[in-house]
């Protein structure tokens, strides 16, 4: 007989324990790019990002991957473990950009909860802050922040699996 096994479905309110530190399985290879793509969307007209030459006369010598693009793959890659049973950030604090990321570099990013606390306001809930820190692949930590969401409990009503009931059984 076939076991059927859930797949990771992220922690809830009751599975963060203050001072625990979770280190997020997935790095991330940043390349130039994605760096240019991301400028655009973004509307970020500093050429430091984008133009070779520019990059290559400033301090560092070369383009810089823009750090909203590095905030947002360590949000991104912190959200398997912190906030994938989250419905609302509700706060980004002390950002500190510590170290310049380049095209080519693998980030890595690991979170420690400060504090959880039951929400006033929603009984199916609760509210958790992490310190989130990015490192580059040489150990340089890139950047730090803060952020405070609320998050599911375990059974909540709008907490449930929108996974379909296949028509089929998956068979060998």
């Amino acid at each position: 007989m076939t076991a059927i096994r859930s797949g990771w479905r992220g922690r809830f309110y009751e599975d963060f324990q203050v001072g625990d530190v979770y280190k997020h399985p997935l790095g991330r290879t940043v390349t130039q790019t994605e760096n240019t793509w991301f400028t655009l969307l973004t509307m970020n007209t500093n050429q430091s990002h984008f133009n070779a030459d520019v990059g290559s006369s400033s301090e560092f010598g070369r383009p810089l991957v823009v750090s909203t693009l590095t905030i947002a793959i360590a949000i991104g890659q912190s959200v398997t473990d912190t906030t994938q049973n989250a419905f609302a950030n509700l706060g980004l604090d002390k950002l500190r950009l510590t170290h310049p990321v380049f095209d080519g570099d693998t980030l890595y990013s690991e979170s420690l909860v400060l504090d959880k606390r039951e929400s006033g306001s929603r009984p199916e809930a609760g509210i958790v802050t992490v310190k989130t820190r990015t490192l580059n692949q040489n150990g340089d930590e890139v950047l730090s922040f803060e952020r405070t969401f609320y998050v599911h409990k375990h059974g909540a009503a709008k907490a449930h699996s929108t996974w379909p009931v296949a028509k089929t059984p998956l068979e060998p």
